[in-house]
């Protein structure tokens, strides 16, 4: 976990001797600026300009001012303005730096952060943000050096603890990465992003029981305040009080923790809000809970719970997990009319997806282009399902040569349309995105390709998921590597369709 943003180089310390009333009025504008005080902000710039030693200072107080300002671009254009001399000190490297990041200029950003290290070799903060960067551009083994250069400097520093855990789970050393999160804890116990990393790491592992107690101080984090004002449900009787329960994440979340609906004493006392191309999917859901989408008019409640809280409430472990499957049902005659659809295609059919959100944090890790799964169009008997959706569908007009693509992507509204076309298939081939979820839900076979460093709830070196009894996962091997993963479905596939 990153830390906040911090002024860096615009601290007094930084002001390169500039005379008393530019110091003065440079921390008037950060307090207006932080006040939401635009006027006054904007006349102090004025007086910095107006009172600095010469236009170059003026450019990089100004530089530094859009810097705390969250502006990167701005920053970048007076710090490196043809009138500013050339930034020299460690604190202006720094600050260059933290402004190609901000506008995603991650090897200029680096570039600054190694020049100012060669300056000030000592500096955790730097070593902190360096780390950051190379992280942020899946150069992970160098990130690990950096963090632990900035632990070198400063032991306690709580941000480079956190962020060392983060990465070495990503690697793979989930002893190591639960040990760094713990010593983040002992130095910030309060701080519910911590409490959250430490979570994600146990639930991994398969530490179920603490994982989830852990991961519900998401929900004390200020970036995301409760909803409601009705008390949090913690799985005491409900008698004759209506629960209501609500997604909070990704489409993928809400199909996997839905079935928990199904073990609450009174499930026709439940109202369960979720987002809406799920709505006509999860009326299916037994016990007959309201279903609502997000963001209509709520019926009166008395309780509420988060969806991803649930298996908290639940004190589910691996051996406890609710696997019956199908636990989400399709309507019989749009089931009917897929299968009429599917009917003339020859051998085993079989769905693919390979890319999901775009917007999702690990997108570029976890999805494909169509081109990449060319290898499966050598297996004879299969007739492939496009489920692609979103931008990645338009791949579908130009697949691998030698694969036939069947793509009615076109007329899947919402999931139930989804569903209904996923039960008449014999196989779901797909990266992690919503569909996995799906397929397992309806109990359909479903063969994940999951990158290395998968999600929790994939846990760790297993090839099946005690969620989903009909899944089977394929893993990378190292970090990138679908080469491998791709050989072996292709190998499964030609087994599968030699089946009767």
């Amino acid at each position: 976990m990153p830390e906040p943003p911090t002024a860096g180089g615009v601290q007094r310390r930084d002001m390169g001797g500039a005379e008393p009333s530019i110091v003065e009025a440079f921390d008037e504008a950060c307090r207006d600026h932080d006040a939401g005080r635009a006027d006054a902000r904007d006349a102090h710039l004025a007086a910095i300009r107006a009172a600095a030693a010469s236009p170059a200072d003026g450019l990089r107080l100004l530089g530094a001012i859009a810097l705390r300002a969250g502006r990167g671009d701005v920053a970048i254009a007076h710090v490196a303005s043809s009138d500013a001399p050339a930034p020299q000190t460690a604190a202006q490297l720094r600050d260059l730096g933290q402004a190609f990041g901000l506008v995603g200029r991650l090897d200029d950003a680096a570039r600054c952060y190694r020049e100012a290290l060669r300056r000030a070799p000592d500096d955790a903060d730097t070593q902190l943000r360096l780390g950051d960067t190379l992280l942020a551009q899946d150069r992970l083994d160098e990130a690990v050096a950096s963090y632990r250069a900035a632990l070198a400097c400063r032991p306690d520093l709580v941000a480079a603890l956190a962020n060392l855990g983060t990465v070495l789970g990503r690697l793979g050393y989930a002893d190591e990465a639960e040990a760094s999160h713990r010593a983040a804890l002992r130095r910030a116990p309060d701080l519910a992003e911590l409490h959250e990393s430490l979570g994600l790491a146990l639930l991994r592992v398969g530490k179920l029981d603490e994982g989830w107690s852990e991961y519900e101080w998401r929900l004390r984090a200020p970036t995301t305040p409760s909803r409601f004002a009705q008390p949090q449900w913690a799985g005491e009787p409900l008698g004759d009080r209506v629960l209501l329960i609500h997604a909070e994440q990704g489409f993928g979340d809400t199909i996997q923790f839905c079935r928990y609906v199904c073990s609450i004493a009174a499930p026709a006392r439940v109202v369960l809000e979720v987002p809406e191309p799920l709505v006509r999917l999860l009326a299916g859901l037994p016990g007959g809970a309201h279903i609502v989408a997000h963001g209509a008019p709520l019926p009166p409640f008395d309780l509420h719970c988060p969806m991803l809280s649930l298996p908290s409430v639940f004190r589910t472990t691996l051996e406890t997990v609710p696997n019956q499957v199908p636990y989400l049902a399709v309507d019989p005659a749009r089931a009917a009319a897929w299968r009429e659809r599917l009917a003339p295609l020859g051998g085993k059919r079989v769905g693919v997806v390979w890319a999901g959100r775009p917007t999702h944090l690990a997108d570029r890790r976890r999805s494909l282009d169509l081109a990449s799964l060319a290898p499966l169009a050598d297996v004879p008997g299969i007739s492939f399902v496009s489920l692609q959706t979103g931008p990645a569908a338009a791949q579908a007009q130009e697949p691998s040569p030698g694969m036939v693509l069947h793509d009615w992507t076109a007329e899947l509204d919402d999931f139930a349309e989804t569903a209904a076309l996923v039960a008449g298939l014999d196989l779901v081939i797909t990266v992690d995105t919503a569909v996995a979820h799906l397929a397992g839900a309806l109990g359909r076979p479903v063969w994940l390709l999951n990158r290395f460093d998968s999600c929790w709830r994939w846990l760790l070196a297993r090839d099946d998921s005690p969620w989903y009894p009909s899944l089977r996962q394929f893993r990378q091997k190292q970090p990138g590597d679908w080469d491998t993963v791709l050989r072996e479905v292709t190998a499964a596939l030609a087994d599968y369709s030699r089946l009767l």
